[in-house]
């Protein structure tokens, strides 16, 4: 009895579709592990600038409030007879404000420096690429 053995080195053509396959899906997901690992990143960064800004906020305003009042008394006093009470507030209240103004840009451009867009859209774009190739 003689039997047909195939002894070719060259795969099936389903060994070779099922290794395809096979390697689209792992491919899929590292894709999705890497965007949930830089979307965890991007919130991590996006908490840790929240906690920051809302100590800092409490804190100033707590240290403001005391500030100014002593701002305030002390102009008053060195001022006395050429500045009226208003104005020693109005003069210590626009620098609080400045002061408010340079802090809430600096946390304003901490939030602008989370990227969670630029990740979505590379999923995107690679999802796209595999879904139709060129």
């Amino acid at each position: 009895m003689a039997t047909n053995l195939q002894t070719s080195s060259e795969p099936s053509l389903t060994s070779t579709v099922s290794g395809i396959i096979s390697d689209f899906q792992e491919l899929i997901k590292q894709q999705m592990a890497l965007f949930k690992a830089e979307l965890a990143a991007d919130l991590r960064k996006t908490r840790e600038a929240s906690a920051s800004l809302v100590c800092g906020v409490v804190c100033l305003s707590i240290g403001s409030v005391l500030l100014c009042f002593m701002a305030v008394h002390l102009l008053e006093w060195a001022f006395r007879p050429h500045l009226e009470v208003w104005v020693c507030y109005l003069i210590v209240g626009g620098v609080v404000a400045a002061l408010g103004a340079g802090l809430t840009y600096n946390a304003w451009t901490q939030f602008h420096s989370v990227t969670a867009e630029q990740s979505v859209k590379a999923l995107e774009e690679n999802l796209e690429w595999k879904t139709k190739p060129h």
